[in-house]
């Protein structure tokens, strides 16, 4: 669901980017048309060069994912690792930390009503509201020394899916230009790489299912079965929505194919194709039931569906209706709905937004300069090699309308597709000539060097905020905390005014073992009982819309025991 800032940022500056690489694009399409030729010697030989390099597939794959990695962590002085700002960042989080304590879930917590946050629950059990794909991925780098290197290990694994995808149904060269464009569009500077609320899960997922059911229908490899097996587990973990209105189209071929004339006899593609797929994704419905029973008591609840009948008035899809406002406990839940609800309520002009919304991940995902060989849509419509992707992109876009919430990771289960469509556009644009010139080859170039402008322009171009944020306040009082002896209680203070994005209150995966806890302070309700439970604790009080957020002792136990304590400020 769409909880905060970040994901949003491309857009807020996108009026000037989108004009600023338009004058680009448009230059260079000038440029190519009157003079297609122009620079022949030195692009000809560097697309030989990179054709016969895109013969070597396993070099391609391995190549591309160390790019993804070391090209990132080149840019770490201009753009550092990040810190966690959107609720959905936290929620995750949290789920990554349990899985390392080795659990599925925590016990809910007896002072729950103080660690009240968003999309985590506290009952019946303490978790992510969040499939466990994600939280997986930030496992296995907290273990390896921080949730980042998980993010980064899954951008990497992502572009060598959808570079492999694309070898599948492309030619060695264009599947290598595809994936070149999988590294600048989203490897570098995207929010994916810059944040912790996923995107490169579901990618490869859709990845390995389109890019599997393709060899299988030629090989009849179990492999490419498995392949197609793990995408829809990987699917299924991450978005299963999504993932499912994803796998439909294909599931509905590969139906086809193997009760037709053209498919093996049942007796091998039972062995190569039905038991593979089948087992895996067996083995998936069986272990999401089991994290559902553990998390929510219900092998058939999902923790999204107990977290929106607990917090949420908005319905999930645009079929249903809305419910009567909640009461919730504090005032930021109830400026919080109240905001969602006027921004994605169930009127017709709302809707006509969600949509717009969703047709803005073509200018997210290709980009701009990717948009432009789609002027051969015509001839793609009568491409029989690649029908299956045009209707399943449309299959999925049409998911997309129907759920009210939306962000571009959304649309992740679509990354190949939407790269197979527009380098095999750009392989009709190249064809075209005019008066006997060819300007089909100048504007297939003009596109590529417009794509790479297009990521210079956005890295010089991306705002940097003038104060500090929230998120970086909160990370800068956390060391401080950790570096003070003994253990800490943060009470949160909020004024009525304050941003509900701006969520201070998340927690470690077990309470009671952390150095820092987080509380809120609730508007008529005692502290004492929370006092209690954690005596012996150094108590804080944050101002958290004080500018900057000032942390001081608690004011009644430091008058209490005599102690004026000086205020922290979030400045080092």
């Amino acid at each position: 669901m769409p909880r905060g800032r970040r994901g949003t940022q491309e857009w807020s500056c996108g009026g000037f980017l989108t004009h600023l690489n338009a004058v680009i694009a448009v230059a260079l399409l000038v440029l190519a048309l009157a003079a297609p030729r122009l620079g022949d010697s030195w692009l000809a030989r560097a697309e030989s060069l990179a054709s016969r390099f895109a013969r070597r597939k396993r070099l391609v794959l391995l190549t591309l994912s160390l790019a993804a990695i070391f090209g990132r962590l080149a840019l770490l002085p201009w753009f550092p690792v990040p810190v966690p700002e959107i609720h959905d960042e936290f929620s995750y989080l949290l789920a990554a930390d349990t899985f390392v304590h080795g659990r599925l879930t925590n016990p809910p917590h007896p002072m729950s009503l103080f660690f009240e946050t968003f999309h985590v629950l506290q009952h019946p059990t303490y978790a992510s509201m969040y499939p466990p794909a994600q939280g997986a991925a930030l496992a296995l780098g907290e273990l390896m020394g921080h949730p980042w290197i998980g993010v980064l290990l899954s951008m990497a694994a992502m572009t060598a899916a959808v570079a492999w995808m694309l070898q599948g149904w492309l030619p060695p060269g264009w599947a290598l230009l595809g994936a070149f464009f999988v590294l600048l569009r989203l490897d570098l500077l995207n929010y994916w790489i810059s944040s912790y609320w996923g995107g490169a899960v579901a990618a490869t997922g859709g990845a390995l299912v389109i890019g599997g059911f393709r060899r299988l229908i030629h090989s009849h490899c179990s492999c490419h079965a498995l392949a197609i097996g793990i995408g829809a587990a990987l699917l299924a973990c991450s978005r299963p929505f999504e993932g499912f209105v994803f796998c439909l189209p294909v599931a509905v071929v590969l139906g086809y194919w193997l009760i037709s004339k053209k498919s093996p006899a049942l007796s091998l593609t039972g062995r190569r194709v039905i038991a593979p797929v089948g087992s895996i994704l067996l083995v998936t419905v069986l272990f999401l039931g089991y994290y559902n029973w553990r998390i929510t008591g219900s092998a058939f609840l999902f923790p999204e569906t107990v977290s929106l009948r607990t917090y949420e008035n908005m319905p999930l899809f645009a079929w249903q209706k809305s419910r009567p406002p909640l009461h919730y406990s504090n005032p930021q839940f109830t400026l919080f709905h109240k905001t969602q609800h006027e921004r994605y309520g169930g009127s017709f002009e709302k809707w006509k937004l969600r949509t717009r919304e969703r047709l803005r991940i073509w200018r997210h995902f290709p980009g701009s300069a990717l948009m432009i060989p789609f002027v051969a849509l015509p001839w793609m419509f009568r491409d029989r090699r690649i029908r299956l992707l045009l209707v399943q992109f449309f299959c999925s876009f049409l998911g997309l309308l129907a759920v009210v919430y939306f962000q571009l990771h959304y649309a992740a289960p679509l990354i190949a597709v939407i790269l197979a469509l527009s380098v095999q556009a750009m392989r009709h644009l190249r064809q075209w000539k005019l008066w006997g010139r060819p300007v089909g080859v100048g504007l297939s170039r003009a596109i590529v060097l417009a794509a790479v402008a297009n990521v210079a322009v956005w890295s010089a171009t991306l705002p940097h905020p003038v104060s500090e944020p929230w998120n970086l306040a909160r990370a800068r009082l956390a060391r401080q905390l950790q570096a003070t002896p003994g253990l800490h209680l943060v009470i949160v203070h909020y004024r009525e005014s304050h941003p509900a994005w701006a969520e201070w209150v998340y927690n470690a995966a077990d309470i009671d073992a952390s150095k820092i806890v987080w509380a809120r302070e609730i508007p008529g309700q005692d502290l004492a009982p929370l006092l209690a439970y954690f005596r012996g604790r150094k108590v804080w009080l944050l101002e958290a819309d004080a500018s900057p957020p000032r942390l001081q002792p608690y004011p009644a136990l430091a008058d209490s025991a005599g102690e004026g304590g000086s205020a922290v400020t979030s400045h080092p």
